[in-house]
């Protein structure tokens, strides 16, 4: 009798392969959706969960960032992991199917298919156990769907023509446009030529295609899942290299709440604009400078750094590190461009640290990352620095427009690494020694060298 149970189980689905190591469970897979809908990263829902970086990496990766199952919990009807451990349990104490089944408020018929269907059978004989039972269950329980896209060639021609279809003129006439490279399954590269194609959004395609078959109801697919053939590695409907085609073009799928994440942490609450000193709105305390870089070609940079009320401006520096060029270029590997939180510390410390104490009140910055060490730089100086709100680029107006002034020296998409400290501070001492309106027509130079006058003689005054 048993012998021919078990003959009729293997007759109804086919031979499992060999499992492995168990796969994670699938509540613990939904946890991990959960938390990168959060806006988490996957190495970071990996520690919430408690599961190793490498696995929650290659969950994201295989589905292209999008939640590949319902995150809604089994319904009762089916075992659930603590109860097939307690089946388990009880197995190994010897007890019988209906025994069991009274202590796990099942019926005896379940029982006995668990014990049968699910057992490991490696060792030669039916040996239960819960986590092999579960990866079991979980395998035999899958009942992928065919893709629409793939089950409708019609409509699967539709769409890959309105994504990757060929440019063409008014009269038809078709137009390759740039040789591009083959994918490599990264994003999109950048600065490169992209295909030219048709480039319809799935959303486009969803909504066009009713007005194109409004009679043809098997000509109807929805945006999202356009976007699940596209991304989730195994629907086997679109290749995944037409996400080229997308305006994006992005080989991951980034959740929503992933673009509200916090992508200034440097920006510490006491370091918000709000505390800086109130002295420094009206412009008549001297002493606060507002800062900033000017981005060249090939990642190259030049620090401005202006006096509020009388113009003063500095620049730094910020040659390459030793290895730039030679070292191949990694994802958080040491920043070479010159520009890196410490060596930008360095560099405005050194410039700043030729100003009297009393003119070096406060620094107020942009939210750039090149300041993540404003801690240690006001430790190292003694000076606050203060962050500017986001998108507000006109709490930081002195240092906007003099940026300006300065690209009429150092233009947008030139080489800023080629030019010395000293040929920047000629062109620093150039726009000092330049008279303007706002300063009654004097220079910058002449304001700031009359404030050190004061402090010098109300040194002297003090000390007489």
């Amino acid at each position: 009798m048993v012998r021919r149970q078990q003959a009729a189980d293997r007759a109804l689905r086919p031979k499992l392969r060999s499992p492995g190591h168990p796969r994670y469970q699938r509540h613990v897979e939904a946890a991990f959706w959960t938390e990168i809908a959060k806006g988490l990263l996957s190495e970071e829902a990996a520690a919430v969960i408690g599961v190793a970086p490498a696995v929650a990496t290659r969950w994201y990766r295989q589905c292209g960032g999008m939640r590949p199952f319902d995150s809604k919990p089994p319904s009762g009807r089916y075992l659930s992991f603590s109860e097939r451990e307690e089946i388990a349990l009880l197995r190994a104490q010897g007890k019988g199917v209906r025994e069991i089944a009274r202590d796990v408020d099942r019926h005896p018929g379940t029982i006995s298919r668990e014990l049968r269907r699910n057992a490991a059978t490696r060792s030669g004989k039916l040996d239960y156990r819960a986590s092999v039972a579960q990866w079991k269950a979980a395998m035999a329980a899958r009942r992928p769907k065919t893709a629409k896209l793939a089950a409708n060639p019609k409509l699967h021609a539709y769409v890959q023509e309105r994504l990757s279809g060929q440019v063409t003129t008014s009269g038809g006439m078709p137009i390759a446009g740039p040789v591009t490279d083959s994918w490599t399954g990264r994003n999109k590269p950048h600065r490169k030529d992209r295909a030219w194609v048709q480039a319809w959004s799935p959303e486009q395609i969803a909504n066009r295609i009713k007005l194109d078959f409004p009679d043809d109801e098997s000509m109807r697919i929805s945006h999202e899942a356009i976007y699940q053939a596209l991304y989730i590695q195994g629907r086997g409907a679109l290749k995944r290299e037409l996400i080229l085609c997308l305006r994006t073009g992005r080989a991951l799928r980034a959740p929503r709440a992933r673009s509200r994440r916090k992508t200034w942490a440097h920006v510490t609450p006491e370091a918000l604009i709000s505390q800086r000193p109130a002295e420094a709105e009206d412009r008549a305390v001297p002493g606060h400078w507002e800062g900033d870089l000017i981005i060249g070609l090939g990642r190259s940079a030049i620090g401005t750094v202006v006096e509020r009320s009388t113009r003063f401006t500095m620049l730094v520096h910020l040659p390459r590190e030793e290895g730039y060029g030679t070292i191949p270029r990694t994802k958080n590997g040491p920043a070479l461009a010159g520009y890196g939180a410490i060596s930008m510390k360095k560099a405005l410390a050194n410039t700043m640290s030729t100003l009297p104490e009393q003119l070096t009140r406060s620094l107020t910055w942009d939210r750039g990352k090149e300041m993540s060490a404003h801690t240690q730089f006001r430790v190292e100086t003694g000076i606050p620095v203060f962050f500017a709100d986001p998108r507000s680029p006109w709490q930081r107006g002195t240092n906007e427009n003099t940026n300006g002034l300065l690209r009429q020296y150092f233009p947008k998409g030139t080489d800023l690494s080629r030019w010395s400290a000293e040929e920047i501070e000629a062109v620093a001492h150039a726009l000092n020694t330049r008279p303007r309106k706002t300063l009654g027509w004097r220079t910058p130079a002449e304001a700031f060298n009359e404030q050190v006058r004061l402090l010098q003689q109300t040194g002297v005054a003090t000390t007489g």
